[in-house]
């Protein structure tokens, strides 16, 4: 059996332009050691992205439906050396296979099966579950207004554990 080295990484979802929230959830991150972070869509602006650029970790993500101004959010990632696409966002690390959209809804026929990890967002709603031996997870609301109601995400890819920090 291959033994990978031990990665933590952050999920982020429905920012919303938030900043405020944004600057603490870079916080968050930091203080929980993420080496990358995935955002799972719902940026809205092209700020929120050079907020989250202070993590000087990897960032990969997917655009939502709220992300109408994807020139900019396009362009903003580009220049911060961000992986910003269209979902779905497929991912292999640490010998796990990712996959990233922001509304699961809108993706039914994507496949389950041979899939580590489904992470997404678009609902505000925390969700972990296992489908079909897959880990689904949904981080949760992150740009409310109420302090201590917000979360983000922390996904241990070896352990295949994941953890949900409130601020």
């Amino acid at each position: 059996m291959l033994a990978f080295p031990a990665m933590r990484i952050g999920i982020v979802s429905d920012t919303h332009d938030n900043t405020r929230n944004v600057a603490r959830i870079v916080e968050v991150l930091r203080a929980a050691r993420v080496e990358r972070v995935i955002h799972t869509g719902d940026i809205t602006r092209a700020e929120t992205l050079h907020v989250l650029a202070a993590l000087e970790v990897p960032l990969f993500g997917v655009y939502g439906n709220n992300d109408v101004e994807r020139d900019r959010l396009g362009a903003a990632a580009a220049d911060l050396g961000i992986h910003l696409v269209e979902p779905p966002l497929e991912l292999h690390w640490s010998g796990r296979r990712i996959t990233v959209v922001h509304d699961r809804h809108a993706h039914r026929d994507l496949p389950l099966h041979g899939r580590d990890v489904l992470l997404h967002g678009h609902d505000h709603r925390y969700a972990l579950e296992r489908v079909n031996g897959t880990l689904v997870f949904n981080p949760g609301e992150c740009a409310g207004l109420l302090e201590g109601l917000n979360s983000v995400g922390v996904l241990d890819l070896v352990e295949l554990a994941s953890e949900r920090i409130r601020f």
